[in-house]
C-alpha cells in the first residue's frame, strides 16, 4: 500500500525544464563552449546545478569566469518570473490525491521555493520540502528519496515517486521506491521505462495512477 507520494519538482510540479534548458545553453556559449538542448537535457536535467559549472571547468581547464554563476542564476530568475508555469494539470492532480506528499529535488532550497510560490503551489507542500543539498549524493543516488522518506516517517518500499528525469528514476529505483515516470516534458518514455516504473503523459492521469 502507498502511504507517501514523492515528487521531484522541475518537469514535475512546475514546467521550469524548457528555461532552464535555454538558459544553460546561452550561459554555456557565454563562456565559449558549445552545447545543445540534447546535450543539456542528455546530461544534466535532473541533476544538481553544480555539475554546469564542473562540466564548464573540465571543458575550458580552468575554473569559469568570476561571477559566471550568479548572473546564471540571476538571468534564470528573470525568465521564471516571466514565464514559469506549474505543470499543466497537476493542480487538478494534487486536488484529486488524499494520500501525504512531499517534494525532493535537486535544486537547492532557495530555488524550490522561489519556483514554487511563483506557480502558486508552494502551500501544498510547505514543511515538506527536501533538496539534495540536504543529503550526501543528489540523484541518481538514492539519498534525497531516501531522506525525504525518513524526514516523512513511511518506509522507503510504501513510497512511490513521480519523476520526469532518467537520473531521477533511477535513484527512486535505487532506494527501493516504485516509480510514475511523468513524459509529458522533455524527457523521452523510453528513457523513463525500466523495472518498477509505469510511464505516463497525462498528469490528469496520475490520481487513478496512484489508485
Amino acid at each position: 500500500m502507498t502511504e507517501l507520494v514523492i515528487f521531484d519538482c522541475d518537469g514535475v510540479l512546475v514546467d521550469s525544464e524548457p528555461i532552464s534548458i535555454r538558459i544553460d545553453v546561452e550561459m554555456f556559449a557565454e563562456v565559449g563552449v558549445t552545447v545543445s538542448e540534447q546535450e543539456v537535457i542528455d546530461r544534466f536535467v535532473g541533476r544538481s546545478p553544480e555539475l554546469l559549472a564542473q562540466a564548464v571547468e573540465e571543458q575550458l581547464g580552468h575554473p569559469p569566469p568570476a561571477g559566471w554563476e550568479e548572473r546564471g542564476e540571476r538571468r534564470l530568475r528573470r525568465a521564471f518570473e516571466a514565464e514559469l508555469q506549474p505543470v499543466g494539470g497537476i493542480r487538478e492532480a494534487l486536488d484529486r490525491i488524499s494520500l501525504p506528499v512531499c517534494v525532493a529535488s535537486s535544486s537547492p532550497p532557495e530555488r524550490l521555493r522561489f519556483k514554487l510560490e511563483l506557480t502558486g503551489l508552494y502551500e501544498r507542500f510547505a514543511g515538506r520540502i527536501f533538496s539534495a543539498t540536504e543529503v550526501a549524493n543528489g540523484k541518481p543516488a538514492p539519498d534525497l528519496f531516501l531522506h525525504a522518506a525518513r524526514r516523512m516517517g513511511v518506509d522507503p518500499g510504501a513510497c512511490v515517486v513521480v519523476e520526469d528525469s532518467h537520473y531521477g528514476v533511477l535513484a527512486a529505483r535505487a532506494a527501493g521506491m516504485d516509480v510514475l515516470g511523468y513524459a509529458g516534458g522533455v524527457i523521452s518514455a523510453d528513457a523513463l521505462a525500466g523495472p518498477r516504473t509505469i510511464v505516463f503523459d497525462d498528469m490528469r492521469s496520475l490520481p487513478g495512477l496512484l489508485s
